[in-house]
């Protein structure tokens, strides 16, 4: 009796477990299945996002690749420039010193500016290179263009294209880009760099030639000669006086290094341009032409590794687009009426150092009018002296000072001199 009952008790226990382990395969096998349809979904949904992120094989194949930039060598340059300038009497144009206004009735009229309108953008383009020519192009505004003080228009400075043959030691420079004549400047913090008192030279279109030539180890000879737009003025009937000249102006300059003295080269050169312009004096066509020529010397003299020496020396009339002639080209009133205003002048600076963070530049220049050209008030000799000193505060920016004294002289009464204390924070790039 004993015995059957342990058995039943065996039999029970064993449908109970079956049946709870059944229970639980169910269980399992349902959640399986689920899981697996999950998973299948998350698959389904990965292979969608990767149709859509990663283009297909035959699409690659047929699909050419596009440049950012160019196939050409670009580089950007510029720096970002603020000035603050205090004048203890009128300057024209304040934000920059041209000369100073007359003082026989604003005597002694200081006053404060501040601009950013320095600040320049440039590209420089080089390439292709075929082995015989190299071309390269080059293209920079600043923000002279005018209008508001804190609404300022681009100024185009340079926009030109180079083709240049290295073996040949020659080269073509067509657009706009500096003068060939008088081709230095001194090193200012004032944006003028001496215009209007001693150094003449600008922009403007033209097409130029370079050719150089060694003479021997140590002396070679550069030749440039270019033609280039008139630039002139409105005239009565408002036609602009160089373009109604038909003709451009020529320019050329002779340059030699050679080694003279000091521890560099010596370069020496002698330029000179003559133009024309034409002035409808009377709406019915009677017409008057004007000349305008120069010619000029400058020189390069490095003394020591820390000193070097440039100058330059000019005359010519009719010099106003030249920014020489203290502004004034033709005079068209008064008594000296259609005269072609002279002038000469020059400057010369020395640059000292750099010595650890800091480079110093000190100079002079004037531009003497002849005063028989133009009228009583008008302007017959502008000078001016400068020294100022640049110093690093990292390898991308600097802070300057400048401290220049300007005397403008008129014809009459009313001469000017005015103390200009200027300053800049440069940040290059």
């Amino acid at each position: 009796m004993s015995k059957l009952k342990v058995l039943l008790s065996l039999v029970l226990l064993t449908s109970l477990v079956t049946t709870c382990f059944a229970a639980e395969s169910e269980d399992l096998s349902k959640e399986n299945a689920e899981l697996r349809q999950k998973v299948q979904k998350l698959d389904n949904d990965l292979e969608e996002l990767k149709r859509a992120i990663i283009p297909q094989d035959n699409a690659t194949d047929t699909q050419t690749p596009k440049m950012v930039w160019s196939s050409l060598d670009i580089q950007i340059y510029g720096y970002l420039k603020l000035d603050a300038a205090y004048d203890s009497s009128r300057i024209n144009n304040g934000n920059y010193a041209q000369w100073v206004e007359p003082e026989n009735e604003n005597d002694d009229d200081n006053q404060f500016n501040m601009t950013a309108n320095e600040s320049r953008f440039g590209v420089k383009i080089n390439g292709p290179d075929n082995g015989t020519m190299k071309t390269s192009g080059r293209a920079e505004v600043d923000f002279y263009g005018g209008t508001n003080e804190n609404k300022a228009q681009l100024m185009m400075r340079h926009a030109y294209m180079k083709l240049d043959w290295p073996d040949c030691r020659f080269n073509i420079i067509a657009g706009q880009t500096s003068d060939v004549i008088s081709p230095l400047f001194p090193s200012t913090v004032n944006y003028s760099v001496g215009w209007w008192t001693g150094n003449i030279g600008y922009r403007r279109p033209q097409i130029r030639l370079t050719k150089e030539y060694e003479l021997n180890e140590q002396t070679d000879l550069k030749i440039e000669g270019a033609l280039a737009k008139t630039i002139g003025r409105d005239s009565v009937t408002h036609t602009d006086s160089g373009e109604d000249s038909g003709l451009p102006t020529i320019q050329a300059r002779a340059g030699m290094t050679l080694p003279v003295y000091g521890p560099g080269p010596t370069v020496v050169g002698l330029s000179g341009h003559l133009g024309e312009e034409e002035y409808d004096i009377e709406p019915s066509g009677r017409n008057k032409e004007f000349t305008t020529w120069s010619i000029n010397l400058d020189v390069t003299q490095p003394i020591r590794n820390w000193l070097s020496i440039k100058g330059e020396l000019f005359t010519g009339e009719n010099l106003d687009a030249y920014l020489g002639g203290i502004g004034q080209g033709v005079t068209t009133t008064g008594l000296n009426r259609y005269e072609e205003v002279g002038s000469k002048g020059g400057w010369l600076a020395a640059s000292l150092g750099p010595w650890d963070k800091m480079r110093f530049n000190v100079g002079g220049g004037f531009d003497d009018v002849d005063r028989s050209n133009v009228n009583t008030d008008d302007r017959t000799m502008n000078r001016s002296i400068f020294g100022n000193m640049f110093y690093t505060l990292n390898k991308n920016t600097e802070w300057a000072v400048e401290l220049s004294h300007w005397r403008t002289e008129y014809r009459g009464s009313g001469d000017g001199e005015s103390l200009r204390l200027q300053a800049a924070l440069i940040y290059k790039f």
